[in-house]
């Protein structure tokens, strides 16, 4: 692949993963509530595997094209943010308290459900990255290619993701109040994204 191109992905795909989303709260509550950040980001960068398998394997053109597929999974996804920033809105964890903090193998399958139910993800798949694609005169595939880009933007949310974390954990280990009201900001962030996923998609029935 064309190294101009390479730059030019990940310049754009940094500017977008370090923009504050579902993914961004997750990691951030997961830091106040004292579970294991990397355990956490590795179960979003796992959802955005199966992202990267799909469209290396040309199925995330067929998800697209089908609208009641993709109205099944925006509503999955959305329902499962809501149900998950109620529970953070409804008990917000402070540093010290005596919460157990969530079992690590629970940490991984929430962060892969958010971030493989996120038809957002999907979708930057489907617009943005075919952008980035040299359809001739290359020496790797179409879906080689695909496959590249897809493990580029995995390591870029792993490095972001890791970087949000540890700074939340650090910042507001000995900030209780600060930390309850991020904790509450990160729910409601929940909240809010689940919401407007399902309101965007059911405008379009």
């Amino acid at each position: 692949m064309d190294s101009g191109l390479l730059f030019s992905f990940l310049a754009v795909d940094l500017l977008l993963v370090c923009v504050p989303g579902a993914d961004w709260a997750y990691v951030i509550a997961t830091a106040v509530r004292r579970g294991s950040v990397p355990r956490a980001v590795a179960g979003l960068v796992c959802g955005y595997a199966l992202h990267t398998a799909l469209a290396t394997a040309g199925l995330a053109v067929l998800v697209a094209g089908s609208p009641r597929l993709l109205t099944a999974l925006t509503v999955a996804g959305a329902g499962y943010l809501l149900w998950l920033g109620w529970g953070v809105l409804r008990r917000p964890a402070v540093p010290g308290a005596t919460e157990e903090a969530s079992p690590d193998g629970r940490l991984f399958l929430r962060g892969a459900t958010i971030s493989g139910l996120n038809p957002k993800g999907l979708l930057l798949y489907l617009s943005v990255l075919p952008q980035f694609l040299t359809l001739r005169g290359s020496h790797l595939p179409v879906p080689a290619q695909t496959a590249a880009l897809g493990l580029l933007h995995m390591a870029c949310c792993a490095a972001v993701y890791l970087t949000v974390g540890t700074l939340s954990r650090a910042l507001l280990s000995a900030r209780p109040a600060a930390a309850r009201a991020v904790t509450r900001t990160s729910g409601a962030a929940m909240l809010g994204i689940g919401a407007v996923l399902l309101a965007e998609r059911l405008a379009t029935l």
